[in-house]
């Protein structure tokens, strides 16, 4: 830790905050109280000096690429699955606090090449994976408050990192991945598997082609009803995502955001400035918490909880000038949607409602056939090599397969990552700030600067697959 960094910590009196504690104190029963709060204003104005810059680094090769897999309940299992179609990757461990998830994912393996280890039966058995000598990657998919700790332990056991989404649920874990991945030079992914969707693919080479003109105003969301699968009991271990829902702001935003943050060269040339949020009333979690008590005592205890709103807005100003706005509901009946739409001084595109489309003036959409046209000219590299494959191995209509793939084939060739520790880090970084300005009436907020001004000559993600594309595919 940097000497400024551990004077701020004391100053404002979050030097308490260890790797274990912070997965405490994100916690979901504690993470609205006004201390909590409060630390988030005070950690956004972080005066952290860059150790080593991660974005552009290229790590040394890897021929193969040896990794353990940490949480195998709703997402482990299909990425061990995807990894395995994937030539030079060499699965060496497997780790859940469930010995019977981690059986069922072994058995999956039976017949192939992979023979790993296995630890469950504890809450801190996946600290023996990460420690490992004959690991180069640790694959986290496990719940929201566990990332952090595990992806900084990972590091600090020299392992580079691939941690699902958000990354880190407090600024202070945002500052945590940041300075560890500087001091190890070890890649943190957060696994933003959205970035690989086809259509978000398509407008992201389209953007880089000079397409859209000068980028102005971009828009992402999560809305997906989730209220079933929140409070079942078969769903989310000892219904971790249901309290974290007791948090009031935007609790999911990389899905929507992290393509648009690559659109306009967030990190790389652009910059986020400062935000606001705003968050409707809960007009259904509480309501659904005390129907489901009436029924069945198990649900008893959330009923006191206060929820986060249905709709939460939050709008970001960048350093350049451009907007975006971002939106999370996971509680109304509404068709799922993560917008993404782009708007520019020459073109406009937008995904949802489908079907997607592109604009070139004010009079309306272009035509089917214009749009096929334009998808035959833009399609990046990586879609035209991969695509048909990714959509049939699955993962999200293909998108999962395309983000691990590309993953492992920087690796191989020793790349700079699509999404460095930065983009972890700031994308995440919009649910607490969030919080902080809903609690506040909107009060607009700061938004910290993970690159320490960097953003002004790093250089763009690059979409072509310049240097790699290198890796096979097994049947």
């Amino acid at each position: 830790m940097s000497t400024n960094r551990r004077e701020f910590l004391k100053r404002t009196g979050l030097a308490g905050l260890s790797v274990a504690g912070a997965g405490l104190v994100s916690g979901c029963a504690t993470s609205n109280s006004p201390s909590n709060l409060d630390q988030i204003r005070v950690a956004s104005q972080n005066p952290h000096r860059q150790q080593f810059n991660m974005s552009g680094y290229a790590a040394p090769k890897l021929d193969t690429v040896r990794i353990g897999f940490i949480g195998l309940g709703m997402r482990g299992p299909g990425a061990v699955t995807r990894m395995n179609h994937i030539a030079h990757v060499d699965i060496k461990a497997l780790c859940d606090l469930r010995p019977e998830q981690v059986e069922a994912v072994q058995q999956k393996l039976a017949g192939t090449s992979h023979q790993p280890a296995t630890y469950s039966g504890s809450e801190e058995a996946w600290k023996a994976l990460c420690e490992r000598e004959d690991i180069d990657l640790v694959y986290i998919a496990t719940p929201w408050h566990l990332h952090t700790p595990m992806a900084v332990y990972a590091m600090e056991q020299g392992k580079h990192v691939a941690v699902e989404v958000p990354a880190a649920t407090t600024l202070e874990e945002c500052w945590q991945l940041v300075e560890t991945s500087e001091r190890t030079r070890k890649h943190c992914m957060m696994l933003e598997n959205c970035c690989y969707d086809f259509f978000e693919l398509l407008t992201l080479n389209m953007a880089r082609q000079g397409f859209f003109g000068e980028i102005v105003h971009g828009e992402g969301a999560y809305i997906h009803n989730l209220v079933d699968l929140n409070f079942s009991k078969d769903g989310y271990q000892d219904m971790w995502r249901l309290k974290e829902n007791t948090r009031n702001g935007n609790l999911y935003p990389t899905h929507g955001l992290g393509p648009i943050c690559q659109v306009m060269n967030i990190n790389r040339g652009d910059q986020m400035d400062y935000l606001v949020s705003v968050s409707s009333n809960d007009f259904t979690m509480a309501e659904t918490a005390r129907e489901l008590a009436a029924k069945d005592n198990f649900y008893q205890p959330y009923v006191a909880h206060a929820y986060r709103g249905n709709m939460n807005t939050t709008t970001i100003r960048t350093k350049k000038g451009r907007t975006i706005m971002v939106q999370h509901d996971v509680s109304s009946p509404r068709p799922y949607s993560r917008i993404h739409l782009v708007s520019g001084t020459k073109a406009t595109a937008r995904k949802w409602p489908s079907p997607a489309r592109i604009a070139t003036s004010h009079e309306g959409w272009v035509s089917p056939e214009e749009l096929k046209a334009l998808e035959e000219k833009y399609t990046p590299e990586i879609t035209r090599k991969l695509g048909n494959m990714a959509k049939q191995i699955g993962g999200h209509g293909g998108m999962d397969f395309l983000m691990d793939w590309r993953l492992i084939d920087i690796l191989r060739n020793g790349l700079p990552l699509d999404q460095d520790v930065y983009d972890a880090a700031l994308w995440s970084a919009v649910a607490p700030l969030s919080e902080w300005s809903v609690a506040n009436r909107s009060t607009s907020i700061d938004v910290p600067d993970f690159t320490s001004g960097a953003w002004e000559r790093n250089t763009p993600v690059d979409i072509s697959l310049r240097g790699g594309g290198t890796t096979t595919v097994k049947a």
